[in-house]
């Protein structure tokens, strides 16, 4: 059984960002090499993220998460997502890397990938995630960069 693997919008991004040719690098060779080992999956939120970009990068983002499952949008994420406010882990502005959280917890997604250092892929805020989500009930994915994926 593979292992699951939730896109956050940052990991798309990366693929056609050119200001960072290591992080696009190397995300395009995990993305061409090695993501096919995994159940990949994104959101309704992550497409419309991707939808606000300009030309010419929105379609080829729009390409790369055709294949790519999508996650339904159900209230138990939004509740969570909103524990997460409640209890400062995440600020309002930020409610979107909340709900990305709360749709991986409550999909049991093993994996959030994400470049989003400030707010995802940040050890004292994944120990809250994770008090928050065990108190709760709720499962914890792991909150990692793409670079954790990336064989040897």
């Amino acid at each position: 059984m593979k292992l699951s693997l939730y896109l956050e919008t940052s990991v798309i991004g990366a693929y056609l960002d050119a200001s960072d040719s290591f992080r696009r690098d190397l995300t395009i060779r995990w993305f061409e090499h090695e993501l096919s080992e995994y159940e990949a999956c994104i959101s309704i939120l992550v497409e419309r993220e991707l939808e606000r970009v300009d030309e010419p990068h929105r379609s080829g983002y729009m390409k790369i998460i055709e294949p790519l499952e999508r996650l339904d949008f159900v209230d138990e994420a939004a509740i969570l997502a909103e524990g997460y406010i409640s209890r400062g882990i995440f600020h309002r502005k930020y409610m979107a890397d909340a709900f990305h959280v709360a749709l991986a917890s409550i999909h049991k997604i093993d994996y959030l990938v994400t470049w989003n250092f400030g707010h995802l892929a940040n050890v004292r805020r994944q120990a809250r995630i994770k008090l928050f989500n065990t108190a709760a009930g709720f499962f914890s994915p792991s909150i990692i960069t793409p670079e954790f994926l990336v064989h040897g």
